[in-house]
């Protein structure tokens, strides 16, 4: 267990939010987190769990225990006749293991490429991008629970998943007895991922039903693409229209996609025919909250030194470079305003997706 006392947060945030972290614990395996729970000061302290920093909004020094996940390996687990079982470290990076699975040869996560931050925290948001999510490959996930320094597993029942939700970002219910895990919904703060199993269909086939992906397999003539060029068309999508965190600091899409019912969707057409939206299965209709907020005018708009990116309204971005980089507080201005903007036209709530600390 590596302990380092006034850490900089400023590399590990995209955003590129200056911060700073009172103490911060690298966590590399499960005996760090063993270790870190037997320590007599910092086992009592409460903490925040930092992945990548791909989904988090810094509005100051972070004063609870900074628990970086920082545990790597990758392997195969076993082989069905119908999926391949894959456990991998929840530091890793996120694109680098969709990369890898493919070189093994083990498709089934080509359409989540390019995603920034690691493993560990794709369930917590359950990730999804381009027609797939990532319960839709999930198997199953181990964690300790700080409170007792227990190891469990969870399956994807267990983890709740829902539109870039999980139990992970719910408060943890009471304790049942002896200070066991809660019995109801609610993880966060609580438990600590250390290491995720996807399951990776056999046989596979290709998920094209986004529209972007359509469009380029049929721009190309191909019906049945391979995963890797499903793989290389999500990195072209994305890279044309979302700015690379490493040149320009974001936190990718802001605001989640609302849903609505049938009928509020027709009313809004009635109004905004050029509304771009999508049913859902459940009978919802799913709106762009990109197209929303691009409709309020927003699009290349700033507040200081953050900024709504001119390529896609649903990213905000940081103006700013080095010590003069944007602050957690414009960030959040400028959010507030767009979520009272979009509601004064449409009568929609923005919900933020990145974690705000």
């Amino acid at each position: 267990m590596l302990v380092e006392k006034n850490v900089s947060l400023q590399p590990y945030n995209t955003f590129g939010i200056v911060a700073r972290a009172e103490t911060l614990v690298r966590v590399r395996s499960t005996e760090d987190l063993a270790a870190f729970r037997a320590d007599p000061v910092l086992g009592r302290a409460q903490v925040f769990v930092l992945g990548g920093g791909s989904n988090v909004v810094l509005t100051g020094d972070v004063k609870p225990v900074v628990l970086k996940m920082e545990i790597r390996g990758r392997r195969l687990v076993r082989e069905t006749p119908s999926a391949w079982i894959v456990e991998v470290g929840a530091g890793e990076p996120w694109h680098d293991t969709v990369a890898w699975t493919l070189e093994q040869g083990w498709p089934g996560l080509e359409n989540l490429a390019l995603i920034p931050g690691t493993v560990g925290a794709a369930p917590v948001q359950n990730i999804g991008a381009y027609g797939v999510e990532l319960q839709d490959r999930f198997d199953s996930l181990d964690a300790v629970d700080l409170a007792t320094g227990l190891g469990f597993t969870l399956d994807a029942a267990q983890c709740a998943f829902g539109y870039r939700d999980s139990v992970f970002k719910h408060a943890p219910s009471p304790a049942g007895p002896s200070g066991s895990l809660p019995r109801g919904m609610g993880l966060a703060g609580r438990a600590v991922i250390t290491q995720v199993r996807f399951c990776l269909p056999k046989p596979w086939k290709p998920e094209l039903g986004y529209l972007e992906l359509e469009r380029r397999a049929a721009e190309l003539g191909m019906e049945q693409p391979t995963a890797q060029q499903i793989f290389d068309w999500v990195c072209e999508i994305r890279r044309a229209k979302l700015p690379d965190p490493a040149v320009i600091g974001n936190a990718g899409s802001f605001f989640k996609n609302p849903t609505v019912s049938p009928e509020q969707c027709q009313d809004i057409i009635a109004r905004e025919p050029k509304i771009v939206h999508y049913p859902m299965p459940d009978g919802s209709v799913k709106l762009a909250a990109g197209w929303l907020i691009d409709a309020c005018g927003w699009r290349g708009k700033t507040v200081g030194k953050a900024a709504v990116y001119e390529k896609q309204a649903l990213v905000l971005v940081n103006r700013g470079h080095g010590a003069d980089s944007v602050t957690g507080g414009e960030v959040m201005t400028l959010a507030r305003a767009i979520q009272t903007s979009v509601y004064e036209r449409f009568g929609i709530r923005l919900e933020p997706e990145p974690v705000v600390v």
